[in-house]
């Protein structure tokens, strides 16, 4: 919770300029507080391939220092209304990765280490561009625990609309002046992605449409950002690092703040669990763009601008989270029907004697797991505590009138159905999904 230099008074505005180490800890002092229904402007720091190549950086990306939203505490939830994604990078680079042998202690996200002097998470510095241009402080060695197999440069349109892949000179060029390309900010303390200058497809047009990766509440215990998720989370497992956990540690204790799902974008609402008192709202991993699963591993990231507006939810049931997409995020069987399918229902309503068309509205229930399969039982089940019905309604529900959708490989899932508009009113999200979809 905040500390004694911080206002008692909850702020109904916070802007936040600070990141982790790369380590979500609920022992560290939060920003805030925040006033219930308070507003939080956010400068992010690009996600995933920065921090990777920067082993003083303890969990593969740098997310902002959690807020403290007042009243928040442990069992309740913070509905997280997503106003404004703004990508304020200029250029990055991605692509599919590989590890290096001998350059990490069991995880090269959360452990680097430099094979020379064995120093782990050390301290580094840029000489020059390519993938040997981090080296470190204390030997003078190329320190690499990830690398571009195959990857690329891509350069934005000033007015956010696509982007497009850049050849070898271009990319060098842009190398040579990383972090400004990437619009690095100030606190932020990862060596860009962009020094990397990779090539390897040049001439390729892409689209923007920029999501958060990361945006969550803080785990119950110290847990390295990137693995606060059910799969990513599995690598914590009895880890020879000084982050490891067990499997009933894991469960208990995260919150899937990290999902890559691309439908965490400027609209949507997202409902997150409270684990710690507070709750400790985190945000980061923006993305300029990503297909469903995120097959490559990495996608790409971007610094930006975030405008969320946060209020408490009491006695939330379930230990995930819960989106309310844009209705143009929606799977087909999934979006609310129309004056004109309704008319039709009455019609054989009518006709077959039924006296009550169910109301209902979409909701999309995040799961998580080590593998896909799980990371679905995941999300039935958690849609089925949430609505107090059976699993097995909760599949048919989402084969007749939804899908399970992929946020990332290997085990990322959303379960997007239509639900009962009394079973959302029952736990306090009726009102959310009628404001949500004009209902």
């Amino acid at each position: 919770m905040p500390d004694g230099n911080q206002p008692a008074t909850p702020l109904r505005s916070i802007v936040v300029d600070e990141y982790t180490n790369s380590v979500l800890d609920p022992a560290e002092p939060m920003l805030g507080p925040l006033a219930d229904g308070g507003t939080i402007i956010a400068n992010t720091a690009p996600g995933c391939w920065g921090p990777m190549i920067t082993p003083r950086l303890r969990g593969g990306h740098e997310v902002t220092r959690p807020v403290a939203v007042s009243g928040a505490q442990p069992g309740d939830a913070l509905i997280v209304h997503i106003r404004d994604v703004t990508v304020t990078s200029l250029a990055t680079a991605s692509g599919h990765d590989s590890s290096p042998e001998g350059f990490c202690l069991g995880d090269p996200y959360v452990a680097a280490r430099c094979p020379t002097c064995d120093e782990v998470w050390p301290e580094t510095h840029v000489e020059g561009i390519g993938q040997k241009a981090v080296v470190c402080d204390k030997c003078g060695n190329p320190v690499t625990p990830f690398e571009i197999v195959h990857g690329y440069t891509v350069t934005f349109d000033p007015t956010g609309a696509v982007g497009l892949t850049l050849p070898k000179e271009a990319a060098e060029a842009i190398a040579h002046d990383a972090p400004s390309y990437a619009s690095l900010p100030d606190k932020s303390r990862q060596h860009s992605i962009l020094t990397y200058a990779p090539s390897d497809m040049p001439g390729v047009m892409i689209r923007m449409r920029p999501f958060m990766g990361q945006l969550g509440t803080c785990p119950s215990i110290a847990m390295p950002d990137s693995h606060n998720a059910g799969d990513f989370g599995a690598f914590l497992e009895n880890a020879p690092h000084a982050y490891g956990l067990t499997h009933e540690q894991v469960i208990e204790n995260k919150t899937d703040g990290h999902m890559d799902i691309d439908a965490v974008r400027a609209g949507a609402v997202l409902v997150c669990p409270v684990k710690v008192a507070g709750g400790g709202l985190y945000m980061g991993d923006m993305h300029a763009g990503q297909g469903d699963g995120e097959i490559a591993g990495h996608t790409m990231d971007v610094a930006g601008s975030v405008t969320l507006q946060v209020a408490v939810l009491k006695d939330w049931p379930i230990d995930g989270p819960v989106l309310f997409p844009l209705v143009e995020d929606l799977p087909p069987l999934a979006k609310p029907f129309s004056a004109a399918e309704v008319e039709k229902a009455r019609k054989l309503a009518k006709t077959f004697g039924v006296t009550n068309i169910e109301a209902t509205a979409p909701i999309s229930v995040i799961g998580t797991a080590a593998t896909m399969n799980a990371a679905i039982d995941n999300g039935l089940e958690r849609a089925a505590a949430l609505l107090q019905m059976s699993v097995a309604e909760v599949r048919n529900r989402a084969t007749v009138n939804g899908a399970i959708e992929i946020g990332r490989a290997p085990g990322v899932i959303q379960v997007t159905f239509l639900a009962p508009l009394e079973k959302l009113d029952a736990v306090g999200l009726g009102a959310i999904a009628r404001e949500q979809y004009g209902l």
